[in-house]
């Protein structure tokens, strides 16, 4: 049986790289690692373990709320702060409902705020990486903004929330009765991603909605779906669900539009120049 590949040893090296290793510069992913013998070479080993720690460090570090406030004032956005009811980051990792729902003190500052009515509402949750969403949140916000400018959206103030899961954007939407909320929380990492944001949309926000219920867009991050594109995504699916509303009867389409096409080609061109 022929073999699937030609191995090359080049140089001096007792690493065997593999033919294709040329692709490996076309993605994150692990491929193309060549070999010692029938072991992986070291150099992937200590790879392998640095991506292991950042996913890690993902998951536990805190999300430093005082610089996203500070970042959305430049937007001109005003922003509360709240908790879910996990009492602690091992309790939110054990107990996911209580990352699920507001603490009665977060639950009752909302309803006091005296926050008018809004057509949507962000939420910043830490979710399982805050690395994601403190280097993506606001910079997808920033993108959004316009778009949703030029629907004549109403955009409310920006809640930031620890210890965050993404149904916790249902309750926070109902009591500052949301339109529509949009939860962007840091992705579960992975081991070439440890900062992926996601971006959850609901319309209707409300204690109890179904999964079913919402509209994902997944791997927010300039290796992933770079900010224009996602912003671009998001605010075509916010136009479309005030009318339908969210979740699985609403159906991307936002690609098969000109204004992505333009986009991409965009991207694209600024790449070849970079």
């Amino acid at each position: 049986m022929n073999a699937p590949f030609s191995p090359a040893t080049t140089g001096n090296s007792a690493i065997t790289e593999d033919s294709w290793q040329e692709l490996a510069s076309h993605t994150v992913a692990r491929i193309a690692l060549g070999r010692v013998g029938s072991s992986l070479p070291t150099r992937e080993t200590l790879r392998f373990a640095l991506a292991h720690a950042q996913a890690r460090d993902a998951v536990h570090t805190p999300l430093e709320l005082s610089a996203l406030s500070a970042s959305l004032q430049d937007l001109q956005l005003a922003s509360l702060q709240v908790r879910s009811a996990a009492p602690s980051r091992a309790a939110y990792l054990q107990r996911p409902d209580q990352g699920r729902r507001l603490h009665p003190d977060s639950r009752a500052s909302l309803l006091a705020a005296g926050v008018e009515p809004c057509d949507v509402l962000f939420v910043v949750g830490d979710g399982l990486s805050a690395r994601a969403v403190a280097s993506h949140a606001v910079p997808l916000i920033a993108a959004t903004l316009p778009l949703l400018q030029e629907q004549g959206l109403r955009v409310g103030p920006v809640v930031l929330a620890t210890e965050a899961r993404v149904a916790l954007a249902d309750e926070v939407g109902e009591c500052l009765q949301a339109a529509m909320v949009v939860m962007l929380i840091g992705e579960r990492p992975g081991l070439s991603s440890p900062d992926s944001l996601g971006v959850y949309l609901t319309s209707a926000p409300r204690v109890g909605c179904m999964d079913s219920a919402r509209n994902c867009i997944s791997n927010v991050r300039p290796q992933g779906l770079p900010y224009p594109l996602a912003a671009y995504k998001l605010a075509w699916l916010i136009r479309a669900g005030r009318t339908s509303g969210t979740g699985v009867a609403l159906k991307d389409g936002s690609a098969a539009e000109a204004g992505w096409l333009q986009l991409q080609q965009q991207l694209a061109l600024a790449a070849q120049q970079d």
